[in-house]
């Protein structure tokens, strides 16, 4: 028999749980940051040692960050599940928990890629991406994150993992952030719909269920519940 096939939608919410701070906690600043100074692309032409120093700060965040308990829920349902998780969280702490298939639709903060060909892509060994830190062919590195006035490019593979989803849990996120946002209205006719998030969702579909709770309390419960119904 197939195992049943569930896709995780994970947004901020999930991180902020283990001390990762989001711009969106305060009005549009990321930690005394404007967005527009440091994730943009006319931010990298303006000033790029600047956006450097910001993502060495985001890295080495993530590196003392450690997954909380709804990522470890969310490894956990792999035991009986097949499980897809799509993020928006640019951190590694999906992977760190378990979870072994994670599409970082935004990202990744712990890996640069090159400025002449955004194919070719490094692991960071430590928080620092510095200039003169070039690629195989010679170009400075940047981060590897999708800044605010870029194209998601991996939107398209989202959309058509949730649109193979049984079941779709959306976890730490408003659905306030599009393109990613959207991606919930791939979902077949009549896959059940899990939100767990405190906030009140722009969602109105049949079969929906939202846990107003934290991730870190939400998750658990709905993976326990899942685990404990199945034959």
């Amino acid at each position: 028999m197939d195992r049943e096939r569930i896709v995780v939608l994970s947004g901020a919410g999930v991180s902020a749980e283990s001390g990762l701070r989001t711009f969106r906690d305060s009005a549009g600043l990321w930690e005394e940051y404007r967005i527009e100074d440091v994730a943009t692309p006319n931010a990298w032409r303006r000033d790029p040692g600047l956006v450097l120093r910001f993502y060495d700060l985001r890295r080495a965040q993530v590196l003392n960050a450690q997954p909380n308990a709804a990522h470890r829920a969310i490894a956990r349902l792999e035991q009986t599940f097949d499980v897809e998780v799509i993020t928006q969280n640019i951190d590694d702490l999906h992977e760190r928990a378990g979870s072994t298939r994670v599409m970082h639709l935004h990202g990744e903060v712990l890996k640069a890629r090159s400025t002449r060909d955004p194919l070719l892509i490094t692991p960071l060994n430590g928080p620092h991406l510095r200039l003169g830190d070039r690629c195989a062919l010679g170009s400075q590195l940047r981060p590897h994150i999708v800044w605010f006035g870029e194209e998601v490019p991996l939107i398209a593979e989202a959309a058509a993992l949730v649109a193979q989803a049984h079941r779709l849990i959306i976890v730490g996120t408003s659905l306030q952030v599009y393109p990613a946002a959207g991606l919930v209205h791939y979902r077949p006719e009549g896959c059940p719909v899990h939100a767990i998030d405190p906030a009140e969702l722009p969602l109105r579909m049949p079969g929906l269920q939202h846990r107003k709770e934290k991730a870190s309390v939400g998750m658990p419960a709905l993976a326990l519940e899942l685990l404990s119904n199945v034959r």
